[in-house]
């Protein structure tokens, strides 16, 4: 039986990826990954941080990636945006995707959420529904 040698067609093909992060744990798992598409076939990787007010100082969230990142000797850029009370987290992020031409979207399941039972969340939802890229949620 002929195995096929590996092809690096990932690397061609999600060389931007879009990480939105609220610092909770599960951003960071989805952020863990990234870093290894990073690592493994050079992926840069983009952290969205949207200030809804919620997840205490950006500054704090913007620490956790930095540290996390440095930890799996990986880059990451930063973006964030102010939630107003005209649009949601999930618009935000879709407008990203957007404007900022890239290839993938990692997203945790589910963020800041309370219900432990909760499947997957609306902000992950919204985006696997609207996003005009593929989108990897992390379970």
């Amino acid at each position: 039986m002929y195995v096929r040698e590996p092809t690096y067609e990932v690397s061609y093909m999600f060389k931007r990826i879009l990480v939105p992060m609220d610092g909770s744990s599960h951003s960071i798992r989805a952020l863990n990954v990234a870093l290894d598409f990073a690592k493994r076939y050079g992926s840069i990787i983009v952290a969205f941080i949207v200030d809804d007010g919620n997840a205490g100082p950006v500054d704090k969230v913007y620490e956790l990636v930095e540290s996390t990142a440095r930890r799996a000797g990986a880059s990451v850029e930063f973006k964030v945006a102010k939630l107003d009370p005209t649009t949601s987290t999930s618009t935000l992020i879709i407008e990203e995707i957007s404007r900022g031409s890239y290839d993938l979207v990692i997203i945790s399941a589910r963020g800041r959420t309370v219900y432990p039972d909760l499947i997957i969340g609306s902000v992950a939802l919204s985006v696997v529904v609207n996003a005009p890229v593929s989108v990897f949620v992390i379970r």
